[in-house]
């Protein structure tokens, strides 16, 4: 298999898998079809969050001993069993919980290791560029999975069929990665063993006395606050009287368009004043949409304006991270990256469901704003110290 095949089989999976959190943002109507409420939607991604944040610190472990691609492999029939098992739930908290646990182990492997495997087959140079590339598939994945559920709706499936289809999308995606086991041992970059991946108590305290620590702690409020925005936005735009498709299909496709378009784009000549600048559009994105009301037109704007922010700064922020790292640690620091951002992405759904079933969705964007003004001012920070 040709260099150019394997990265685009690698990318192909990446996109597969993808799908399954963006599923997560249908969870709200998959629990409203067993009268539960936002409060146990936030409570299975609580316990995600613990799962993902167990796996992704041990994910290195996991990858020293039975090899990186049938880590990702394997975690990728997690998560196509989770999904399998959310779709039939109905309500019974056992098959919830393991369906939760599930997604937790399967997508923390996966997006903590498919970053260390690109890096293999990438120079230091192509870092940004590669970066942006996966993160266009991610991304791809995150928004494109509840539009292709709206689509199912309107032709009279259900929120199940979707979790369902999903989950063989996943099962595609593990299979890739297997046969991809052997063609990037062949395309690696650096023929040198691979160095160990685990992530230590040492490591971590090392990578947190680094300038890396930065982008670690940012990349988890971020991830926060694109979380407040996602995970409830069908709720919010069932208040509204609005489609969520609209908003992820104009979100997804700003994100992948501009991604596209700055993949050899590393970030200007100070990248943290470029994160600053992009943030501030993102916590720009976020106000808006609290005032706008049930406005289509300005519906569709928040969405471009939070895929120009948050959508552009993200992997302009994973390649300062690898930067900012010690080189021996470079996997490590990705994976420390990798656990903060989940932390934020799965752990603040569990204090915005029960802030929306007891104060209202208004808290949850309002809290939402002042984070993401907080991230964009820390990169501000940073830029004028460089």
């Amino acid at each position: 298999m040709s260099r150019y095949a394997t990265l685009t089989l690698f990318f192909l999976a990446v996109f597969l898998q993808a799908g399954a959190y963006g599923l997560t943002f249908l969870l709200p109507d998959l629990f409203a079809t067993f009268h539960a409420d936002e409060r146990l939607v936030g409570k299975m991604l609580g316990i995600t969050a613990i799962a993902t944040v167990t796996i992704v610190y041990y994910a290195g472990h996991v990858a020293d001993v039975i090899g990186r691609l049938s880590s990702l492999s394997i975690a990728c029939f997690l998560i196509a069993l989770s999904l399998g098992l959310f779709g039939a739930a109905d309500g019974n908290m056992f098959q919830l919980t393991i369906a939760a646990i599930l997604l937790g182990l399967g997508w923390g492997l996966t997006y903590a290791l498919c970053p260390v495997v690109l890096t293999r087959l990438i120079t230091t140079d192509q870092g940004v560029r590669y970066f942006t590339m996966l993160s266009i598939f991610v991304m791809a994945g995150f928004g494109l999975s509840p539009v292709m559920a709206y689509i199912m709706f309107k032709f009279g499936l259900g929120v199940a069929d979707a979790f369902y289809t999903t989950a063989a999308l996943c099962t595609i995606s593990a299979i890739l990665f297997w046969t991809l086991i052997n063609s990037i041992k062949t395309h690696a970059r650096n023929d040198a063993p691979e160095p160990p991946s685990r992530l230590t108590r040492e490591n971590i305290i090392r990578i947190l006395k680094s300038p890396a620590r930065l982008p670690v702690t940012m990349v988890a409020i971020g991830a926060a606050v694109f979380a407040g925005l996602n995970n409830f936005q069908t709720v919010f735009a069932a208040e509204r009287g609005l489609d969520f498709a609209t908003y992820f299909l104009a979100y997804t496709l700003t994100v992948v368009v501009l991604r596209a378009l700055l993949a050899a784009f590393k970030g200007g000549s100070n990248p943290y004043k470029t994160i600053a600048k992009l943030q501030y559009i993102m916590a720009a994105s976020v106000i808006l949409f609290i005032m706008m009301g049930n406005s289509v037109s300005l519906y569709i704007i928040v969405a471009i304006l939070f895929g120009l922010g948050y959508g552009a700064s993200y992997p302009i922020l994973v390649a300062m991270a690898a930067a900012d790292a010690d080189a021996k640690l470079v996997p490590q620091t990705l994976q420390l990256f990798a656990l903060t951002y989940f932390i934020g992405l799965f752990g603040f759904p569990l204090l915005a469901g029960f802030m929306i079933a007891t104060w209202g969705s208004l808290s949850v964007l309002i809290l939402t704003a002042i984070m993401a003004t907080t991230e964009a001012t820390i990169a501000l920070y940073r830029a004028t110290q460089r």
